[in-house]
């Protein structure tokens, strides 16, 4: 199995200067011509529209956007469409919701159609395609780690992430219009084509970007907008993301280490010790277990995957007891099976907002800024170099993000989150006038799902406008290692961002 973090940061350095987004006025509004799934989604609906593929040109080229909902169950008192991200870039908001759309509907007492769409270049969309097959993708990931620890991997790592821009771009017209603020364009496109007045949007982790453009693009288009897991806008799309990257995933991680310790888990006694020691002794020798060799990024990589949901963290503390008591060798390589594209369009999408410095020395001296906030700063640097030879998209929107919206924004965050900063959801409730701040003083990704608390605010908000009482903090979970609650799931795991 290849452990790797898709999710990359942004840059310290950026060049150019912001574009003037085009409006989705002028673009002609879609049919849908809803059709069942499929007997594997009973109750769903398909379909597939065309959108402009360049909002500059609202009459030309189109490109194609697939979508699923689930209808809504209460007629009589049917709301309108209530539309979704589950994060990225790169996630399928088609299969996000076909898989969590019955558990939203009754959440919202079936007032709502539930709908799911593949952003442009992602999924069932158009998609990106970076590579010639499965295979061609499985030979990119060959002979490189999964982020460069050691400074004799760097320059390979960057030459063979930054080859990536040319394969992408190449003979692909949709590599060069998938930025996120094209995205916000097709969904209010997509809010025209349901019959909405006003958007409904439920959004997480990256789709807090894409709520954030999309409410500085519409702000007088919006019912209830919920961003859950919030990257600052600013400090996306400006390319410092590293900023908050470097010490998020620490203090959670910390925190994991913690709660571990307080309910005598596995992994410790004295498990921030053990921690410092592991990483201490593969950083020297790689780790064999189980007939597979862990290297230093794997071990970073896993910790960085078990921060998503703590209802992984047991398993996760008992893989490092095995680890720290066990010796050397060499990974294998997991295949993404039927070529799915989250690998391609996580690219496409970020590197058409976000710009990157283009030259190797620029990505050593973040790396070592990165590294200097903890041992995850780089497993989140590196990835960005796939960037370093592929052009920004002329319509991508780099703010200004202060704006006020036609109705409230509901921001919501987690004291620690090791994958989008709590400071984010408190950056973007400054910039976005009249919204209401809710807090989850727990862990992990997101807290749709995972606190009762914050799913009964978000819930209301959506239904009835009701927003939560300022200063709002749902409080946390019990200990993660306490078997009582290690075998809860989240209703909602949102896509890496």
């Amino acid at each position: 199995m290849r452990l790797t973090v898709l999710a990359a940061a942004a840059a310290l350095m950026i060049t150019g200067t912001p574009a003037v987004p085009a409006s989705a006025g002028g673009a002609q509004v879609p049919k849908i011509d809803w059709t069942a799934c499929g007997p594997e989604h009973p109750g769903f609906e398909c379909a597939s529209v065309k959108v402009p593929l360049d909002y500059d040109d609202p009459r030309g080229a189109t490109t194609t956007v697939a979508l699923a909902r689930k209808p809504a169950t209460d007629t009589a008192r049917r709301i309108g469409s209530l539309f979704l991200n589950p994060g990225g870039p790169g996630g399928s908001g088609v299969n996000f919701a076909l898989g969590a759309g019955n558990a939203l509907s009754a959440n919202l007492q079936g007032r709502f159609d539930i709908v799911g769409f593949d952003p442009r270049g992602i999924g069932k969309s158009d998609p990106l395609h970076c590579f010639a097959s499965e295979a061609d993708l499985g030979k990119f990931f060959e002979g490189i780690p999964g982020f460069p620890y050691q400074a004799a991997q760097e320059r390979p790592f960057f030459d063979r992430y930054r080859s990536l821009g040319p394969e992408c771009r190449d003979d692909q017209r949709i590599a060069r219009h998938m930025s996120t603020a094209d995205v916000a364009r097709d969904m209010d496109l997509l809010r025209r084509a349901v019959g909405d007045r006003k958007l409904s949007y439920l959004g997480f982790s990256y789709g807090s970007f894409l709520g954030a453009t999309y409410a500085n693009l519409f702000p007088d288009n919006i019912r209830a907008l919920v961003i859950d897991g919030v990257l600052d806008p600013e400090l996306w799309s400006s390319g410092r993301q590293i900023e908050s990257d470097r010490i998020a995933t620490k203090e959670e991680f910390r925190e994991f280490l913690r709660t571990c310790d307080e309910a005598a888990c596995v992994f410790g006694p004295q498990s921030e010790q053990r921690w410092d020691a592991l990483l201490k002794s593969v950083r020297a020798n790689p780790i064999e277990l189980g007939g597979q060799v862990f290297t230093y990024d794997a071990v970073i990589n896993s910790a960085i995957g078990a921060m998503y949901s703590p209802s992984d963290w047991p398993d996760a503390a008992a893989f490092f007891d095995q680890l720290s008591d066990a010796a050397a060798g060499s990974l294998s390589v997991a295949a993404e099976p039927d070529y799915a594209n989250g690998f391609d369009a996580y690219n496409g999408n970020v590197c058409a907002d976000i710009e990157y410095p283009r030259h190797f020395n620029a990505y050593k001296a973040i790396s070592r800024y990165a590294a200097a906030g903890s041992e995850f700063g780089p497993a989140w640097w590196w990835g960005n170099a796939a960037c370093a030879n592929w052009p920004v998209n002329p319509d991508r929107f780099t703010g200004p993000w202060r704006t006020r919206t036609s109705a409230p924004v509901l921001v919501v965050g987690n004291y620690f989150d090791g994958v989008t900063d709590f400071r984010g959801a408190q950056a973007a409730h400054r910039q976005l006038a009249g919204s209401r701040l809710l807090a989850y003083a727990g862990w992990g990704h997101t807290a749709y799902g995972v606190s009762q608390c914050a799913t009964d605010h978000t819930n209301a908000y959506l239904l009835n406008g009701t927003l939560p009482p300022i200063g709002t903090v749902c409080p946390a979970n019990p200990n993660p290692f306490l078997p009582s609650v290690t075998s809860a799931e989240p209703l909602v795991k949102p896509s890496r961002r």
